[in-house]
């Protein structure tokens, strides 16, 4: 045990020494989840803007003065659009879409017939997009109220239109709601983690072979087992302090919401941010493991990158299996690694309770491959596999 601790000191040490790779570490792992947090949350604050604006923006209204009465009536101020709507909704230079209300438009709704209006709006410009729906549903709210006064001018009741009312009722919770937003906090959480572990275990392995203070190190009377443990515990304690300060960042990220609506359904907490970590140490375990279990079968660094590309590129498409299956969870989830801590975190997210047997199946698999990663290591340690 003394020597284990002594090789975890020395690679502990050494790790920390590397202050410019540990700074980019830090900034690209830690900062990146509660950074996408914020430019969302800025993203939704617009949104919320632009509908609080209640601003309905209009080519040709002098056409139209009973529509421009009921955009009033629903407190709706009306703009006139410029000459070059067009150009400013493909240049993303007009944030509203344009209503476009043809000649006769008047006449039209007198004799009965049917006039066209046309709603001008462009799918790569997203907040015009957005504003497309608030201004459709105005008008269909005006055909309604047309329709409802010219059979009520002829004694027909105003139900007829509507036979049926449809009333909607959510069972989401506010927490599920919020998970709709937050989806993508558990993903940049596993990513935090991986990338914690990739360095250190890269050059605590292939690194030290390629300096060439490998054999060194292999010449003390340390038993190989002792080695291999320090080594791991020091990639694995790495990684875990890197899931635990991406999961902390998420409390003071909070503070910097802009959104009110994100930030009423976002309650992520002491309480969230511990269960996260005690889902993320196994799983941090387990990488250290498997990462150092590839890279000591390489001479260099770059070989070892090279290798250990197929984990990273696995570890990242895991959690996307939950975005293509619509069916929901489903049991093999929680054997598969990273998914399963996705799957997990996401029901943290939801509030919904996390039975015993998801916590224990993911902590057995971790458990497992971290013990067949570090006996590799060891095997090919022992096996002198030094030139």
């Amino acid at each position: 045990m003394k020597r284990m601790w002594a090789v975890y000191r020395k690679e502990i040490v050494d790790a920390l020494r590397d202050r410019r790779t540990l700074i980019v570490v830090l900034v690209s792992s830690v900062l990146l989840g509660p950074l996408v947090l914020i430019v969302m949350s800025g993203l939704l604050a617009q949104f919320e803007t632009q509908a609080e604006k209640r601003v309905v923006v209009v080519s040709g209204i002098e056409h139209a003065p009973t529509l421009k009465n009921y955009f009033e009536r629903q407190t709706y101020t009306v703009q006139a659009a410029p000459k070059d709507h067009e150009d400013l909704l493909r240049r993303s230079k007009l944030s509203e879409p344009v209503l476009v209300v043809p000649d006769g438009f008047e006449e039209a709704l007198l004799h009965g017939d049917r006039p066209v209006l046309e709603l001008v709006s462009d799918s790569g410009n997203r907040q015009a997009e957005v504003g497309a729906g608030r201004v459709r549903r105005l008008v269909e709210g005006f055909a309604r109220e047309r329709g409802a006064l010219a059979l009520a001018l002829r004694g027909v009741a105003a139900e007829v239109l509507e036979p049926v009312e449809v009333i909607g009722r959510d069972l989401a919770s506010q927490q599920s709601r919020a998970s709709q937003l937050t989806a993508m906090l558990p993903f940049f959480v596993l990513m935090a983690v991986l990338y914690g572990a990739l360095n250190a275990a890269l050059d605590i392995t292939a690194g030290e072979r390629e300096r060439g203070s490998l054999e060194p190190l292999l010449m003390t009377p340390a038993p190989r087992a002792a080695v291999v443990a320090g080594k791991w515990l020091a990639v694995a304690s790495v990684s875990a302090l890197i899931a635990v300060l991406s999961c902390l960042s998420f409390l003071p990220a909070q503070w910097l919401l802009r959104s009110d609506t994100l930030q009423a359904l976002f309650q992520f907490g002491w309480i969230e941010a511990g269960l996260f970590i005690a889902t993320l140490v196994p799983l941090a375990c387990a990488l250290s493991a498997l990462l150092m279990a590839l890279a000591i079968r390489c001479r260099t660094f770059k070989e070892a990158q090279a290798a250990s590309s197929v984990l990273l590129m696995c570890v990242s498409m895991l959690p996307l299996v939950t975005v293509f299956n619509q069916e929901g969870e489903a049991p093999w989830h929680l054997w598969v690694p990273a998914l399963a801590q996705h799957t997990v975190m996401s029901r943290m997210l939801k509030g919904e309770a996390v039975p015993f047997d998801m916590v224990a199946i993911p902590l057995g698999v971790c458990l497992v491959l971290s013990l067949l990663g570090v006996m590799s290591v060891a095997r090919s340690l022992r096996a002198a596999a030094v030139h």
